[in-house]
C-alpha cells in the first residue's frame, strides 16, 4: 500500500512540472537585433611627393623621386666656404591607416651620424626646423614636409678646410608603421602665447616664424618676480642692422618686457662714467636674472652686440658689450634723435613701437606700469651732459633721466634664433 502511494506522488510531481513547461511555452518572447555591415579593405600608403628645391642653393642635380615614391636621390657639389643646397619633400599618407614614425636613421658614409666634419652642415627635420622622432604621427590623408640641408661652412678656420676633393654618401631613412596608443602630433609651430619656448626657440633659430607676429605676447613665471608677460617687439633685420659698428638690439626676433618686472638702482656709484658696460644693473640682468627665466628660454637667448650712449666725462667714448639681457634706448622705443643720447644713429626703432606710431612727440605707448601703477623706468645710455644720470622712460612714455644710485624700473629685453 505504502508503495503505490509513493507512485502515485511522483506521478503528481512529474505532471506538475509538465504544466509548468507548458505555462512558459505559450507565455513566450522573441527579442532580435538584425544589422548589415560592410569592412572596406584597409590600405597603406606612405610615400614622397612634391620636391621643391629652395631658392639661393647651389646648382645640383635636381631631386627626383623613384617610381615607388619611396627614396629621393641628389648630388651636389661645393666650391667655396658658404655655399649650401636646401630642398623640400611631404611625406604624404594617402591611405586609411594612420601611421607614425618607428625608427629614424642619418648616416655618412655608411655610418650613422655622431658627429659632421668640422666644414660640413647637414640636417633632415620637418619644415619648421623641428626634429623628426620616434612616435610622431602622419594621420591617414595627411603629410608632413621635411627639409633637407646641406652646404659646406661658411665661418671656418683654415685648418678646417679639407686638403683634398671630399665624396660625401649621406643618407637619411624614416621607417613609418601603423600608429598605436604612442602617437603624438610634432610640435609644430601654432601662436607665440600656446607654444613651449622649446618650440619657439627652434622656429626661430630656423627661421620659421609666419605663425608669430609683432605685438604678440605670453605670459612667463619669474619665480620670485612673479608671473610677467613678454611680447614680440621685433622681427625684421633691415639692411642698417649689417651695419659695422651698429648695434643687434633691435635687429632681429626681440622679446621685451610689457611691464616693468622690479625697481632697482643702475649703480652704487655716483657717476655714469664707462656707461652700461660698467653697471651694477647690467651684471644682474646678465647673470641673477638671466638665471630666473626658463631653462629653455634661457639656452635659446642670443648674445647681442649692444651699444650704449656715454656721458661728458672726458675720455668716455660708446658702450660696446656682448649680452644675452640688456635694456632699451630711447631710439628704439620712440625713434629718438635729441642730444641727450649719443648713440642714437647706431641703432633703430623697434617694429612694435614703430607700428604703434609711438614718437617723441606721442609718446604714451612708451609708459609701463609696475603692479598696476605707472612708474618711470631705466634706459642703457649714460645722459651725455650729466655725468651721474642714466637715460629713462618717464611714467607719461616721454624721456627723462635720473641718478645713477636711485632706484628706477626695470623692462629688458633680450634676443633669441
Amino acid at each position: 500500500m505504502r508503495n503505490k502511494k509513493r507512485q502515485l506522488n511522483y506521478l503528481l510531481v512529474i505532471i506538475l512540472l509538465l504544466v509548468i513547461s507548458i505555462g512558459y511555452a505559450v507565455l513566450s518572447t522573441n527579442l532580435n537585433i538584425v544589422g548589415s555591415g560592410t569592412i572596406n579593405n584597409p590600405t597603406w600608403n606612405i610615400h614622397w611627393e612634391n620636391v621643391q628645391v629652395k631658392t639661393g642653393s647651389v646648382s645640383a642635380t635636381t631631386p627626383t623621386i623613384d617610381t615607388a615614391k619611396t627614396t629621393v636621390n641628389y648630388s651636389v657639389t661645393f666650391t667655396i666656404p658658404g655655399e649650401y643646397f636646401e630642398f623640400t619633400v611631404d611625406a604624404v599618407n594617402a591611405g586609411t591607416i594612420d601611421g607614425m614614425v618607428s625608427v629614424v636613421s642619418n648616416k655618412l658614409n655608411g655610418t650613422e651620424i655622431t658627429t659632421l666634419p668640422n666644414y660640413l652642415e647637414y640636417k633632415v627635420s620637418y619644415e619648421d626646423g623641428i626634429d623628426i622622432a620616434p612616435n610622431h604621427l602622419l594621420a591617414a590623408n595627411s603629410s608632413e614636409k621635411y627639409k633637407v640641408h646641406v652646404g659646406y661652412k661658411k665661418d671656418i678656420s683654415s685648418t678646417d678646410i679639407p686638403s683634398s676633393p671630399q665624396t660625401l654618401n649621406l643618407s637619411f631613412s624614416v621607417t613609418y608603421v601603423q600608429s598605436d596608443s604612442n602617437a603624438v602630433k610634432p610640435s609644430h609651430p601654432e601662436s607665440f602665447e600656446t607654444d613651449s619656448w622649446q618650440t619657439i626657440v627652434t622656429a626661430v633659430q630656423n627661421n620659421y616664424t609666419s605663425v608669430y607676429n609683432v605685438g604678440d605676447t605670453k605670459t612667463i613665471d619669474m619665480g620670485t618676480l612673479g608671473t610677467h608677460t613678454l611680447r614680440i617687439a621685433n622681427k625684421s633685420t633691415p639692411a642698417e642692422c649689417f651695419t659695422t659698428g651698429f648695434s643687434q638690439t633691435a635687429c632681429g626676433f626681440v622679446l621685451e618686457f610689457v611691464d616693468i618686472i622690479e625697481s632697482k638702482i643702475v649703480s652704487s656709484v655716483a657717476t655714469n662714467i664707462g656707461g652700461w658696460s660698467a653697471t651694477e644693473l647690467r651684471t644682474y640682468l646678465n647673470s641673477t636674472f638671466l638665471d630666473r627665466l626658463p631653462l629653455e628660454l634661457k639656452n635659446g637667448i642670443k648674445d647681442t652686440y649692444t651699444v650704449g650712449g656715454y656721458g661728458p666725462a672726458e675720455g668716455e667714448t660708446l658702450s660696446i658689450t656682448i649680452d644675452k639681457i640688456y635694456l632699451l634706448n630711447y631710439k628704439e622705443v620712440a625713434n629718438y634723435t635729441g642730444s641727450i643720447d649719443t648713440s642714437n644713429s647706431y641703432t633703430r626703432q623697434l617694429d612694435f613701437y614703430s607700428s604703434s606710431g609711438v614718437t617723441t612727440s606721442n609718446p604714451e605707448g612708451a609708459g609701463k606700469k609696475y603692479n598696476g601703477t605707472d612708474m618711470w623706468w631705466w634706459l642703457r645710455s649714460a645722459h651725455a651732459t650729466k655725468n651721474v644720470m642714466f637715460t629713462g622712460v618717464a611714467s607719461s612714455g616721454g624721456i627723462s633721466s635720473g641718478y645713477s644710485y636711485t632706484a628706477g624700473g626695470v623692462s629688458p629685453a633680450f634676443r633669441i634664433g
